[in-house]
């Protein structure tokens, strides 16, 4: 379950890597990085292979970002979010997002759930932010929606 408060207090920060950026324009890791920046947001795309992403440098992990970071929104499919985690863990950071949207594994694993607990990363698990990025619309708003009726996402409480 996830709860709106999680939610608006990750959103709250300002400098956020997205682990798995795609230079597909199609691919949700690159619609998000435009849609954090069309936001606002300072945001780090992070690829092994890619260099630049919409004119922003790429970096190959997050042991090469200068400076903080204030959250981290995974992107990777659920068998590697463990493993950058661990690297989140090794860089200080205490926000992380595993992206998941309607119908697609993304990146939740029960072991990076875990890992998040233990080492006290305040974890949103099993969402899409484009659902929370005011204005939400289509798609999206239809998503969040859903995810009240069932009672996975809670406007209230932690």
């Amino acid at each position: 379950m996830i709860t709106l408060t999680q939610v608006q207090e990750f959103l709250a920060q300002r400098r956020l890597a997205v682990v798995g950026v795609s230079a597909d324009p199609k691919k949700f890791g690159n619609v998000i990085h435009r849609e954090l920046m069309q936001h606002g947001y300072d945001v780090i795309p992070i690829h092994r292979d890619m260099r630049e992403i919409d004119g922003v440098r790429c970096f190959p992990d997050l042991a090469s970002v200068p400076g903080d970071i204030d959250g981290v929104i995974i992107m990777v499919p659920s068998t590697a979010s463990a493993a950058v985690v661990r690297d989140c863990i090794a860089r200080g950071v205490t926000r992380v997002w595993l992206f998941k949207g309607l119908g697609a594994p993304g990146a939740v694993s029960d072991e990076a759930i875990e890992l998040c607990r233990t080492s006290g990363i305040d974890v949103v698990a099993g969402a899409c932010p484009l659902m929370f990025l005011e204005p939400v619309a289509g798609f999206h708003r239809f998503h969040r929606g859903i995810r009240k009726m069932n009672r996975s996402l809670v406007t209230t409480g932690a």
